[in-house]
């Protein structure tokens, strides 16, 4: 069984290192599987708390490094959860 670490995408990209994913795609996809009030409860940061949207989101994270680490650790998470069937932290 492979580490956490080691889990791969469909494609065989390590997740981990987030090859070719935008923080668009990284956004819709943790939207899709916690909704604002889980993120905002994973994660509290209020951009996901006060009026969320995608728009001013990604605004936010992008000029937030700190932000966007959260953001891009809980998505890597995720994602290897998801992929080596566990259930999403």
């Amino acid at each position: 069984m492979p580490l956490p670490a080691d889990a791969r995408d469909e494609s065989g990209h390590l997740i981990r290192e987030l090859h070719g994913v935008t923080l668009v795609v990284i956004l819709e996809y943790l939207l899709a599987a916690y909704g604002w009030p889980g993120l905002d409860e994973r994660l509290r940061i209020n951009c996901f708390a006060v009026n969320p949207s995608i728009k001013s989101s990604l605004v936010f994270l992008r000029r937030t490094p700190w932000a966007r680490t959260k953001v891009e650790d809980l998505y890597v998470r995720a994602r290897t959860a998801e992929v080596l069937g566990r259930p999403r932290p």
